[in-house]
């Protein structure tokens, strides 16, 4: 009886198994048997591992039809072997010089075991370090034999088949075989260490594990995922009826569902199937949910909680939000590389330049919001500064002639956030940015809230994930010397959810002066610039940004909604700026029958004075918009939905701006009777703006400036006109139909 049977599945890897088989025959340990498991005679492999039987009477091939998979090749190993000790090895991997000699050292130290996991490592395919997957793992075991009591976090689901090593007759004793399917390693691994009663562990590398170029088998996408609950559940179900201490079901418990939310969590593992394979994970986590049980912490916690509760729609938008934030925290600028590191740095030793100021609106989407009327104003009553806006490289050809510009990453745009005295943004600079004494930052934020920002963000998973370190985020609020504010409502929120040093400034937003400041002339010219038919009413749909959406969907069939509003209405779509880059124009409106698309539209406030009246979800442009005192019709049509899961701070539908409307029949019947406009909709306006528009008079910018600029004392600056004193920018069309 040799001391060790290795068992080698040579499916589709006759290319390494010459080298895996090799490793093997060249142990210094001799004392084994070799198992190559083939398809059929005269296959590729079949011929490698008869090439070596030949040479080697040690080899002893065997043969598995190839539907059986890789556990029917693993079981028909089995049992041909007749070792005292079972390994397995798969075709392209290698065992290391003297990893038997290590084994029998230790097993004849601590005499039979059941169960021996020892290290590995992965190798790259191409190049790169090798990585040791296992050493954590096994770092906290004891030394010796041990009850697995002792090490309970060794369950068996969390290392391959060939990182551990077997008694052959205790996997005989209790019937052990891997189960059919993909993921058999944990349906095997972990009901065999349920049954174990005496462990060891070897820490040291006996495998080395070749990463194959296309990727992990099981991570690539497809069906088979579902396979991973079925192990999963061979697994529980074994642990209930051995009656499991809640000291070893807890671990075992928490390991497998880590395995199946990292699943449920890369959507392009399941391209179909999603919601099916988390409701079962569900009940499955439900139904064997230990006693006592203790969530994880951090994000995993969050998501046993939706698991656990069987919140799909809530998983599925952390998910997203997760991945779109990654990809937007990727898109920031920071210093990248050593040399970038070092120039800004240089610039950090210059002396702050008095006259330069530096903006930036929505992580440099263009010339645009507050930053762009603070920056309009400056020239005008503050010209001996210098003010240079920050774009991304693709959008340097929207900023208008005259406007001095560089681009976001580049040495130049470091150089002058290092020496700028005066730095405003609508968003946050890159986090690398540097608050220097004496320099000025100045937040101009780019909406009134609605929905939760901020450090309120924490008790909503959906949104949270996609904040990422609240501590990074409260460190660029520090540098904020000033946070400009539209109103009380926003002044409240920005405290709670902003804390820190900072002044606010109750002066409205610089971005809404247009709406007071703006003419019937120009009104006129923005509508025949975005091609709106005279005569029309012009109804702009704008549609906030879903955190668990990851992409732009209307929500309404626009085509519709015109035919059955009226044959005057013409709906101007404007997508969320998240979405600006996408299908949505090409920097100038775009017309389709009766919608033109102005998504791509420089001026959102163009926009808003070209519009009759608004049709919004929970866009902060609402607030925006009512300062032109026009219609607003409110569609919510998934309220209760946005409310869990983005969070707001205030019900709107029991306070709105006008209509509330929760059917596209019902939003088309209020145009088509001309509700929309009625006295109850005028009433429910005025209360709206009195809320939210004391502060945005026409001279938001000059305040600003004047303030912050040029450092006048607060009793200098322009009292704010009362709210029935002023006289918005007119509407083009007449809103109420006879």
């Amino acid at each position: 009886m040799p001391r060790f049977s290795i068992i080698v599945p040579t499916h589709g890897v006759a290319g390494r198994l010459g080298q895996a088989l090799d490793s093997v025959l060249a142990q210094s340990f001799g004392d084994l048997e070799l198992i190559p498991v083939c398809d059929t005679a005269g296959s590729p492999a079949a011929d490698v591992a008869a090439g070596h039987a030949e040479r080697d009477s040690r080899v002893v091939p065997v043969h598995a039809p190839p539907s059986e998979g890789l556990a029917g090749a693993r079981n028909a190993g089995v049992r041909a072997a007749t070792g005292t000790y079972l390994l397995f090895l798969d075709g392209d991997d290698q065992l290391l010089p003297g990893a038997l000699a290590a084994l029998d050292a230790l097993l004849t130290d601590t005499g039979p075991v059941d169960v021996l996991p020892f290290e590995h490592e992965r190798v790259p395919w191409w190049e790169g370090e090798p990585t040791f997957p296992a050493a954590p793992l096994l770092a906290g075991a004891p030394d010796g034999a041990f009850a697995p009591s002792r090490a309970p976090h060794l369950t068996g689901v969390r290392l391959p088949a060939w990182s551990t090593a077997w008694r052959r007759a205790f996997v005989t004793e209790h019937e052990l075989a891997f189960p059919p399917g993909h993921f058999t390693d944990v349906g095997w691994g972990g009901r065999a260490v349920l049954h174990a009663e005496r462990l060891a562990v070897l820490r040291r590398v006996l495998v080395r594990h070749r990463a194959r170029r296309q990727g992990d088998r099981l991570r690539l996408p497809g069906p088979h995922h579902a396979d991973l609950l079925d192990q999963a559940e061979r697994v529980l179900d074994r642990a209930a009826a051995l009656a499991l201490p809640a000291e070893r079901s807890a671990p075992l418990f928490d390991q497998l569902f880590a395995a199946v939310l990292k699943t449920a969590a890369h959507p392009r593992r399941l391209p179909a199937g999603r919601r099916a394979f988390f409701h079962r994970a569900s009940a499955l986590y439900r139904r064997h949910r230990p006693a006592g049980h203790r969530l994880p912490g951090g994000s995993l916690g969050v998501q046993h909680r939706l698991l656990a509760t069987g919140s799909y729609e809530a998983f599925a938008a952390l998910r997203d939000t997760r991945r779109a934030a990654a990809r937007a925290a990727a898109a920031l600028p920071r210093p990248r590389g050593l040399r970038t590191r070092l120039y800004y740095g240089l610039q950090l030793r210059r002396p702050l330049d008095p006259d330069l100021a530096v903006y930036c609106a929505y992580w440099g989407r263009g010339y645009a919001c507050n930053p762009a009327a603070i920056h309009a104003k400056a020239r005008e009553l503050a010209p001996h500064l210098r003010g240079v806006f920050l774009v991304e490289a693709d959008q340097a050809h929207t900023v208008p002639d005259g406007v001095e510009y560089a681009v976001l990453g580049t040495h130049r745009a470091w150089e002058l956030l290092a020496r700028a005295t005066y730095l405003v943004n609508n968003a946050n600079f890159a986090e690398g940015v540097v608050k220097r004494p004496g320099s000025v930052h100045l937040q101009t934020q780019h909406g009134t809230p609605l929905k939760t920002m901020g450090v309120d963000q924490s008790t909503y998973p959906v949104v949270a994930a996609a904040t990422g370190s609240f501590t990074k985020l409260l460190g660029r609020v520090d540098r904020w010397d000033y946070n400009l504010s539209s109103n009380p409502h926003s002044t409240r929120v920005w405290e709670r959810a902003f804390p820190g040093s900072y002044e606010h400034l109750e002066y409205g937003y610089p971005r809404n002066d247009v709406y007071v400041t703006a003419g019937a002339d120009d009104v006129a010219r923005i509508r025949a610039e975005l091609g709106v038919p005279e005569g029309a009413r012009a109804v702009l749909y704008a549609p906030t940004h879903r955190d668990h959406h990851t992409g732009f969907e209307p929500g309404l069939d626009l085509e519709a909604f015109c035919e059955a509003a009226g044959e005057d209405v013409v709906v101007l779509l404007r997508a969320h700026y998240f979405y600006d880059r996408g299908g949505h124009g090409g920097g100038r409106a775009r017309r389709v029958t009766r919608v033109i698309d102005v998504s791509a539209h420089r001026s959102s406030e163009d926009v808003c004075l070209a519009a009759d009246a608004l049709i919004t979800d929970y866009s902060s442009i609402m607030f925006d918009y009512a300062n032109l005192d026009r219609p607003i019709v409110v569609h919510a049509d998934d309220w209760d939905v946005y409310r869990e899961t983005r969070g707001v701070c205030f019900d709107l539908t029991a306070a709105p701006p006008g209509r509330v409307t929760r059917t596209p029949e019902e939003l088309a019947r209020v145009f088509r009777d001309g509700t929309y406009a009625d006295a109850e909709s005028a009433a429910l306006r005025a209360a709206f703006r009195e809320r939210f528009c004391p502060f945005d008079d026409g001279r938001a910018a000059e305040r600003v400036v004047r303030r912050v600029l040029l450092g006048e004392p607060p009793e200098a600056l322009p009292p704010v006109i009362p709210l029935a004193e002023r006289a918005p920018a007119p509407a083009a069309a007449t809103l109420v139909r006879s």
